[in-house]
């Protein structure tokens, strides 16, 4: 009997789908890394310890509104809180400054949404665009 030695064939690896897949990742990682950082929020703190010379040049602008929605500019209660009014009391805010302050946006915690984001449109509208959030620290136990 005599038996015939098989050839064995060399295995060939397929290229095309490897560099599919590879393609693939490639665009869901540079997705994936784009979306991450357009969500965080941006939240700037005061800082404690600021020269007076910085303070009484820009001087932040302090907007508070309470729990029904009533808006505060520097303590004094606008006369409506729509968004026309908070816009023209903000330009007086700013008027003759050199450089636009911040504003420090204070609301409470049971505060309409609708309030917060009229307060942030004319800020921005206004082009006071550096805005800052307070917030109490929790207490911890």
């Amino acid at each position: 009997m005599q038996f015939r030695s098989r050839r064995r064939e060399e295995p060939d690896i397929v290229v095309i789908p490897l560099i599919d897949v590879l393609l693939m990742l490639l665009i869901f990682f540079m997705l994936a890394t784009t979306f991450g950082t357009e969500s965080r929020i941006k939240v700037q703190l005061p800082e404690a310890s600021a020269s007076a010379e910085t303070e009484q040049k820009n001087v932040p602008i302090k907007v508070t509104i309470d729990a029904e929605g009533h808006i505060y500019l520097d303590q004094e209660e606008l006369v409506s809180s729509t968004f026309d009014t908070l816009t023209l009391a903000l330009q007086k805010a700013i008027a003759g400054k050199t450089e636009l302050p911040p504003v420090i946006i204070s609301a409470d915690a049971k505060t309409p949404h609708q309030a917060v984001m009229t307060v942030m449109d004319a800020a921005s509208r206004v082009g006071l665009n550096n805005m800052i959030f307070a917030a109490k620290q929790r207490e911890e136990n």
